[in-house]
Formats: C-alpha cells, structure tokens, sequence
C-alpha cells in the first residue's frame, strides 16, 4: 500500500494544530491541579475554624459551669451564715445553667461543702470544708475536684 500522498503546507498546518492541542491539554490540568488544591486547603481552612469554635464555646461553658459552682458554694456559706445548724441540699438557675449545692455537718463546727454547675454538657464540681462556723466562718480547704 502506497502511503497517501499529503502537501507539505497540510502536514505543517497540521503539526501546529497538534502542538496547540497540547498546549490547551496542559493548561486545563494545570487549572485542574490549582483547582483542587485551592479546594483542599479552603475546605481545611473552614474544618479547623469549625473545630475551633466548637473548642472555645465548650471552653466558655467550663467556665461558666466553674462560676455556678462556685456560687453555689458561696450560698452555702451564706445558708451557714444565716443559720449555724444548717445542713441540706438546694439548688440556683442562672442565666444558661444550674448548680447545685449540699452541706453535712460533720461533727461540732465542721462542714463540708459540695457544690456542681452545669452549663450544657459541661459539668465542674467544687469541695469546700469548714473548720469553724462561730465566731466567724474559717474555710480550710476550697478546691475543685474531679468527683466527691
């Protein structure tokens, strides 16, 4: 078989479009790649803002939850101050949370003091003891624990 016979200025014509070809095939992979990457770092950028936001509004109940806590054990102190044999459980709503306070005698002018805020999920817990409840209050210990 003979090879069909093709003009010089065809084949040249046709050449350069096979050049130009390429030339639109790399710059659209190009775009492509760019494209992907723009997305990946863009969809990463919104992940770690999400993933932080969700830690700082947790970060913002705990301690809104360590304040109810603690107001709690302050109206304990408050609960002994108005009245020395006070001994009992009670509880305050504030704002978007609530704690919750106990008091035991536990013996002559010991106390003991737990209180819990919770805020959402959130939950902080606080231990007072007090040593001495007349003339004044004398608190030994005020911490926050883990559990009771």
């Amino acid at each position: 078989m003979k090879k069909p016979f093709i003009p010089a200025l065809v084949y040249e014509k046709m050449n350069k479009n096979l050049c130009n070809n390429k030339g639109g095939y790399i710059a659209l992979i190009s775009v492509l790649i760019v494209g992907a990457v723009a997305i990946a770092v863009t969809t990463s950028m919104l992940l770690l803002g999400l993933g932080s936001s969700r830690t700082s509004f947790a970060l913002e109940q705990s301690y809104q939850a360590k304040a109810l806590a603690n107001l709690c054990a302050e109206e304990a102190l408050q609960q002994i101050r108005s009245s020395t044999s006070f001994s009992g459980t009670d509880n305050l709503s504030l704002g978007q949370g609530v704690c919750t306070y106990t008091v035991a005698n536990t013996g002559g002018q010991n106390r003991s003091i737990t209180a819990q805020g919770t805020v959402g999920t959130i939950v902080r817990k606080t231990s007072v003891n007090v040593n001495t409840i007349n003339p004044k209050i004398n608190v030994a210990s005020w911490q926050e624990v883990a559990d009771f």
